[in-house]
């Protein structure tokens, strides 16, 4: 009998453990892959995403490794206009964006926690629950035959979640967007101004961002309303690279077309961009029976606003602080009574995700979709005025902090089960 059993060993999974463990609780991660996945190479962390990790004691670690960055270009490619975007101090914690080594903030957060807390190579085929002693369970089946009961289940699991299946929500869907994300290597240095700024080139039915993360890599993101030709399933990484590079030639300044042309072939990733019906979130079931979902499995969302990866870890916080106050409540984690702590935390997490996946694809829409005289007016008015209060009101969000341990009895088993 395990306590928590999380599926997914990704930003969500590996942030709910660390939650859990501070306020007492030990979970068993199950995770598909053979080690930690760092698909997608890097991302940006917003202030809202500091004040999770700072709930989580790793703010501190994390932003040492990681350079700030305080504002953003965004440059229509048609008319050459650029506005600056600024992300001013958190209003809590002073906490800028940071651009973050996807790799680094899995390791961090993986060297929270216990060893052997996360077993490898070890994929779900099934979920249930039971009634044993009066007391709902889950029970969860692997593709080797394993079964592993456990009072509570969290589904890390990803955009194609088996734990969303289960609870009945329905798959993501196409937002009609495609994106190539990449890593470029300058081994003698890019030359770009190293200011940490984000830059990004807007055309219709294109978008191209870029940062820099050191004075020698480059993280870039390219989307597009309509793939180019040979991006799809069966294209290979020089394949992907060549026609993102063609199909951007005629639009982006040659400078940033270069930075395509460093990508380190193996940190190419594509993938079509989706997400989850806004009404889905709230009014689907996101918990039942103990068991709930967290990060893409929940929310799935285009990344206009750079918000999947921080939204992730208020979800972590969040579910933790539940969690932790049931025990609070109760004296320790006790079967009966910490589906009533989901069902909170679902319902505290359902306007909040799904405000954020219509934000952002409303923000993919205007900045890129149309080029008559409507959606030109709608692209400049958002640009100068609307953008950066957008983002800004976003990443002010505060999910809370978690109890501390000193203040919570003791996490002992029930010996009912």
């Amino acid at each position: 009998m395990e306590e928590v059993v999380i599926v997914g060993a990704g930003v969500a999974g590996l942030a709910t453990a660390v939650a859990l463990k501070r306020v007492g609780v030990r979970a068993l991660i199950l995770e598909r892959s053979n080690g930690l996945r760092a698909t997608g190479t890097a991302l940006g962390l917003f202030p809202n995403a500091w004040v999770a990790l700072d709930a989580l004691g790793v703010a501190d670690k994390l932003a040492a490794l990681c350079p700030p960055f305080e504002r953003g270009y965004i440059t229509d490619v048609k008319t050459k206009a650029t506005q600056e975007v600024h992300y001013p101090p958190n209003s809590r914690n002073g906490a800028l964006p940071r651009a973050v080594y996807r790799k680094v903030l899995l390791e961090v957060l993986a060297e929270e926690l216990p060893p052997n807390i996360i077993r490898f190579s070890s994929r779900i085929t099934s979920i249930e629950t039971q009634v044993e002693h009066g007391l709902s369970i889950c029970i969860v089946t692997l593709d080797d035959g394993t079964i592993i009961k456990s009072k509570v289940v969290i589904g890390c699991d990803g955009i194609h979640s088996i734990v969303a299946r289960w609870l009945g929500l329905r798959p993501p869907v196409s937002s009609g967007r495609s994106g190539v994300r990449g890593l470029s290597v300058f081994p003698k240095g890019h030359g770009f101004d190293h200011s940490h700024a984000i830059r990004q080139f807007v055309d219709v039915g294109k978008r191209v961002a870029f940062f820099t993360l050191t004075d020698k890599e480059i993280y870039w993101y390219f989307a597009a309303t309509c793939p180019p030709k040979g991006m799809g399933k069966e294209a290979d990484p020089e394949t992907i690279q060549r026609e993102v590079m063609e199909d951007l030639a005629k639009d982006i300044p040659p400078a940033y077309l270069d930075i395509i042309k460093h990508s380190d072939l193996s940190s190419l990733t594509r993938a079509p961009l989706m997400f989850r019906y806004p009404w889905d979130i709230l009014f689907g079931n996101l918990a039942r029976s103990n068991v709930t979902v967290a990060g893409d499995a929940m929310h799935p969302m285009t990344p206009d606003l750079g918000q999947g990866g921080c939204s992730a870890l208020e979800d972590a916080v969040a579910l933790g602080r539940h969690i932790g106050d049931s025990i609070s409540k109760h004296g320790k984690l006790m079967t009966q009574y910490v589906g009533v702590a989901i069902g909170r935390y679902a319902k505290e997490r359902r306007l909040r995700a799904a405000t954020l996946v219509t934000a952002s694809y409303l923000t993919g829409w205007v900045q890129q979709d149309g080029s008559n005289r409507l959606m030109r007016f709608l692209r400049d008015v958002f640009h100068r005025f609307l953008l950066a209060r957008v983002v800004n009101g976003f990443t002010e969000y505060d999910c809370g902090k978690l109890p501390s341990v000193s203040s919570l009895p003791s996490c002992e088993s029930e010996s009912s089960i």
